[in-house]
């Protein structure tokens, strides 16, 4: 009697044996050498880690320092603390609804914008076609390894102020030239994301798909993408909290977000250096209240979904 075994042919774009490449490409950046992961469980999340962790008592110590170091400088000029504070009150209403908002739907575009062509990016990266998945991937190390600040010049100073229509001119406002700026990094950083959370679900998911007489997209679409989809989340809402962080490098293009809107009115309050505190603590305070919370659930979901061994 003969036995026949059948030899199992590599998965184009996901066994590691044929993209040897791929597998030298690790998923975090600048990821502590004393992180070593075991196979198949997930990268941890550094940023929101850092920030989840972080005690309350020593966020308390940080916002008092802040408040308690402009008090050697109050007998040098008329204008205390107190003027100070009573000007962000004053202008309080105004740097949330014009300044803060737009940051978050700065951040909320740019995300959306960043994880749709990221996932097409990172789907792209694990094609069986080599020029498809070569390009993907070059594309993102172009755009994962530039500055963020380089690309938002590149864009706020090639686009067009408007676009002619059929007739009918519409112009583009420069926070949205920002959102196209600032979603390029992104889409390289989900693209990574899409691209190890596929190839962290073992090999053999693919095999028994094969076995079923799955077409590949049926085996990525209803076998792979299902499973993986949760471990995308966690770092997905990361990068979310380190964009939002971020938004403000906008204001350096003119962009009248929160910091931008905080340097005007602190020059109509005659520019006294005493605002400084304030009103930068206060733009340092709200976006530490919002993206804290991002940070703990973040954690919450790593530790939920983490691969167990």
């Amino acid at each position: 009697m003969v036995i026949r075994m059948k030899i199992l042919k590599p998965i184009p774009g996901i066994s590691q044996q044929q993209n040897a490449s791929t597998a030298r490409n690790d998923l975090p950046v600048l990821k502590p050498f004393r992180y070593s992961n075991p196979s198949g469980e997930f990268d941890r999340i550094l940023f929101s880690q850092w920030l989840g962790h972080l005690p309350f008592w020593k966020i308390s110590a940080i916002f008092a320092l802040i408040l308690i170091w402009p008090l050697a400088s109050f007998a040098q000029t008329g204008f205390n603390m107190v003027n100070a504070f009573e000007a962000l009150w004053r202008w309080l209403p105004f740097l949330m609804s014009k300044g803060f908002v737009l940051n978050v739907v700065i951040s909320f575009f740019t995300m959306l914008i960043g994880t749709v062509a990221g996932i097409l990016l990172g789907l792209g990266q694990i094609s069986p076609v080599r020029f498809l998945s070569r390009t993907c991937w070059f594309i993102t190390q172009l755009f994962r390894n530039s500055p963020w600040l380089v690309l938002l010049f590149i864009v706020m100073l090639t686009f067009p102020f408007e676009v002619e229509i059929a007739g009918v001119v519409f112009s583009i406002p420069d926070w949205m030239k920002a959102v196209f700026g600032l979603s390029l990094p992104i889409m390289a950083n989900i693209s990574e994301i899409v691209r190890g959370g596929i190839q962290s679900v073992p090999t053999g998911q693919w095999e028994a798909a094969e076995s079923l007489a799955y077409t590949r997209s049926q085996t990525l679409w209803l076998v792979i993408l299902p499973q993986c989809f949760k471990r995308m989340i966690p770092p997905w809402m990361n990068w979310y909290a380190i964009l939002t962080m971020a938004t403000p490098l906008v204001s350096l293009l003119g962009v009248e977000e929160l910091v931008t809107l905080s340097r005007q009115a602190m020059e109509s309050e005659n520019n006294h250096p005493e605002l400084l505190v304030p009103f930068f603590g206060f733009a340092l305070f709200i976006f530490f209240v919002y993206c804290y919370p991002i940070a703990k659930l973040t954690l919450s979901l790593e530790k939920r979904f983490t691969v167990k061994q």
